[in-house]
C-alpha cells in the first residue's frame, strides 16, 4: 500500500474520534473506546509501577490506573495543568485514565482521510498508530489503544 492510499477502504466509511494534544502535537483515538473525559486530579502513586503510570485514582468506587500518555509514547512526561484532562478508556476490559495536555475536539472523519505513517518515521513505534489523519487544521496521529496496551501488558496496570 502506498503512503497516499487510505488505510480504511472507502470514502463513505466514517469513524468518530476524540482528538487531544500531547506536547504540542495532535493525537486521536476512536470514541468507542472512551468512557468519559475528566479534569485533572492528582493520583496516588503506586510503588514499583511502570514509569508511565502516574498512580491510581478512585473513579466512582473503582480504582483505575492513570497513565501519562506522552511518556507511554516515548515523549517528555506531561506536567499537569488546569487544562490537562484524563481520558478514561476501556482497553481489553481494563479501565485506564490517560493523562493528556488537553482535549481538542470530537470529530467524524472519512476513511479516506487516514493515511499510513511514512517509512522514514522510524523513531515512532508505528504499531501504536493506525495512521495519520489529514484534517483541515493539520495532521492528527491516529493511535490504536488496543495495540499500545497489549492484553498481557494491560494487566500490569490493573489495580
Amino acid at each position: 500500500m502506498s503512503q497516499s492510499e487510505p488505510l480504511i477502504g472507502l470514502d463513505h466509511d466514517q469513524i468518530e474520534i476524540i482528538a487531544f494534544r500531547l506536547q504540542g502535537q495532535e493525537f486521536c483515538v476512536k470514541t468507542k473506546t472512551i468512557r468519559e473525559i475528566r479534569g485533572w486530579l492528582p493520583s496516588t502513586p503506586v510503588p514499583q509501577s511502570p514509569r508511565e503510570m502516574l498512580g491510581v485514582m478512585n473513579l466512582r468506587g473503582v480504582v483505575i490506573p492513570i497513565i501519562d500518555l506522552a511518556s507511554k509514547l516515548g515523549m517528555t512526561s506531561i506536567v499537569p495543568s488546569e487544562r490537562s484532562a484524563i481520558v478514561v478508556a476501556e482497553i481489553h476490559t481494563i479501565v485506564v485514565g490517560l493523562l493528556v495536555d488537553q482535549v481538542s475536539d470530537i470529530l467524524t472523519v472519512k476513511g479516506s482521510q487516514i493515511q499510513q505513517i511514512p517509512e522514514v518515521a522510524t523513531s515512532f513505534d508505528r504499531s501504536f498508530s493506525d495512521g495519520i489523519i489529514t484534517h483541515d487544521n493539520g495532521l492528527i496521529c491516529f493511535l490504536n489503544l488496543s495495540r499500545m496496551f497489549q492484553a498481557d501488558g494491560a494487566a500490569s496496570y490493573a489495580a
